[in-house]
């Protein structure tokens, strides 16, 4: 884990956490109104700064308050975070879904980005093959990020540009499935506010694509990623048994 002491650790999860809440700057009298870290504001305000120097942390203004950096969200996501639980009924109703529509690939498909953005609140989408499939768009338009009508119409028009999407998911790097990429880093001026998390599923030889939700880059990762994750594992079991 990055060298950062155990009371870092705690203010940076602690801001990351009320950044996702707010969507606000986190200042430290919001800190120490929401959270016991048993330390002064004084040594709040410092510690922050040293995040911020760090660079886990920015100042978006001329307020005292910080946002979570690109780098900020990773260690968080990688380290620091507590992943909610998949409820058993979801998983339960969840797998009966898709196991009703496995005898269709492509439904099944259709299906699992249903369920990804029913649950998860935000726009699901998934590439299987050259189709692509997405739903939820409708879950983003209450978010301060996509009040930009210009963010908004980008982040929908890569569902007709699919080579811009593909851009996007091909910056992933590494072994493992699960891969989240911040807006910041695309190159991309119009997704600077959005975060992606997506999963490469394997169905067999020809049925292998990505599944995975488009937010805000403050996404909620402990509810996102365990049911990305348990959505993923259905939809490549159930897609070998078809």
């Amino acid at each position: 884990m990055t060298d950062l002491s155990e009371r870092q650790k705690q203010l940076l999860t602690a801001i990351v956490e009320l950044y996702v809440k707010t969507g606000e700057p986190i200042s430290s009298d919001a800190i120490e109104k929401y959270h016991t870290l048993g330390v002064s504001p004084a040594t709040i305000r410092n510690e922050m700064v040293r995040l911020t120097d760090a660079g886990f942390l920015k100042q978006p203004h001329t307020s005292a308050g910080r946002v979570p950096t690109a780098m900020g969200f990773r260690l968080y996501v990688k380290d620091l975070m507590k992943e909610r639980q998949v409820p058993i009924v979801d998983e339960v109703n969840i797998r009966q879904e898709l196991l009703d529509t496995r005898t269709e690939f492509d439904h099944m498909v259709q299906t699992a980005t249903r369920a990804l953005a029913k649950k998860c609140s935000t726009l699901a989408l998934a590439i299987n093959g050259n189709e692509i499939y997405y739903s939820g768009a409708a879950n983003i338009l209450d978010l301060p990020e996509f009040y930009d009508i210009d963010v908004t119409r980008f982040v929908l028009s890569m569902f007709d540009e699919l080579s811009i999407l593909q851009r996007v998911i091909d910056q992933a790097q590494g072994p493992e499935p699960l891969h989240i990429i911040f807006g910041e880093e695309t190159g991309f001026e119009y997704l600077k506010p959005t975060s992606f998390a997506f999963l490469n599923f394997d169905a067999g030889s020809t049925r292998q694509g990505v599944i995975g939700v488009i937010g805000p880059n403050r996404l909620n990762f402990p509810l996102v990623i365990p049911y990305l994750r348990y959505i993923g594992s259905v939809l490549s079991e159930a897609g070998r048994i078809v």
